[in-house]
């Protein structure tokens, strides 16, 4: 009991550092990176997620144009590049193909490294964020001793700095976090687009928090519901007015307006820039698709699998357990 509660300690003192937490996340995910191309390469039962062939033949057919694969759009047209929809089962923005581009030029697993510094950068601003906004600093002694107060002051920031540590660690050092970005899932990208977003929302910074939002709802639709909480936080910056009238006025005034145009305005402009090049492949494939969707494999439902076995296709047998 003595050893565990001394390697306890152990362990607690090493990860209170952030400087230590960084770096084994960092030798951490290229190690597990590395080792997905041993694993791949031995065994039927592939490390690497399916999606991230899905990304990198996008890539491919961006990067390699031919009579049956050219971007439909009339800037596509004129350009001479390929279209990642080709790629059956490619559903995202073009961004993320062409971000997989140098996958074509330097290594195969060049996403999985993008994805992974994504995880990294994540945990950075969590950290950050912590630091500077989340955790709430010890009051200061108003003791007369003027090296007291310092060393209370200081002792406050060294216990600040060590919860900050260890509440990153829970993201970057979480066997799920870094083992879905090692593997090839672009997720990690919208994950950090988001933070970024909160992060300039909690530093009062909505210009560049709007944007983010727009970016981040453009990689996917669902960040957008995130714009609702900042539309609460810039209404009533400047304290909460009381009634119906005074609600109204905290949502609708000049400053969310703003935040809601420019956040409107980036998507558009990302949809429309995505548009001029691919065409309608582009829209159909990441936003009209999912209208009218019939996979029974991504949803939510705790019945998916049972849903997935008994699924009426016509001429379709179920697999066997």
């Amino acid at each position: 009991m003595v050893l565990n509660g001394s390697l306890f300690r152990l362990v607690i003192d090493v990860f209170s550092s952030f400087r230590n937490v960084l770096i084994a996340s960092v030798a951490l995910r290229i190690a597990l990176i590395v080792y997905s191309e041993w694993h791949d390469a031995h065994s039927a039962v592939k490390y690497t997620d399916i999606d991230y062939r899905v990304f990198s033949d996008a890539a491919h057919f961006i990067l390699h144009p031919s009579a049956g694969n050219v971007a439909q759009g009339p800037l596509g047209q004129w350009l001479g590049i390929g279209d990642p929809y080709t790629r059956q089962t490619y559903r995202y923005t073009p961004l993320l193909a062409l971000l997989l581009i140098p996958s074509e030029w330097l290594h195969p697993s060049f996403g999985k490294y993008v994805f992974a510094g994504c995880d990294v950068l994540a945990g950075i601003l969590i950290y950050n964020l912590l630091v500077s906004v989340i955790l709430p600093s010890t009051p200061v002694s108003t003791t007369k001793d003027i090296k007291s107060k310092q060393e209370v002051a200081q002792d406050a920031a060294t216990s600040m700095t060590r919860k900050a540590s260890l509440l990153a660690s829970v993201h970057l050092l979480n066997p799920l976090v870094f083992s879905i970005s090692t593997r090839g899932s672009s997720e990690s990208v919208l994950s950090l687009f988001v933070l970024v977003t909160l992060y300039f929302a909690l530093k009062s910074k909505w210009t560049l928090a709007a944007i983010f939002l727009g970016l981040s709802t453009h990689w996917k639709i669902y960040p957008f519901i995130y714009g609702v909480a900042c539309l609460g936080v810039i209404g009533n910056e400047h304290g909460v007015a009381k009634g119906l009238k005074g609600y109204l006025g905290g949502i609708i005034n000049w400053r969310t307006f703003q935040f809601v145009f420019i956040s409107v305005a980036t998507f558009a402009f990302l949809g429309v820039a995505m548009y001029l090049v691919w065409g309608y492949p582009f829209l159909y494939e990441s936003y009209l698709y999912h209208l009218q969707r019939r996979d029974h494999r991504h949803n939510f439902s705790p019945y998916f699998y049972l849903i997935y076995l008994t699924y009426p296709f016509p001429g379709v047998v179920a697999p066997e357990l």
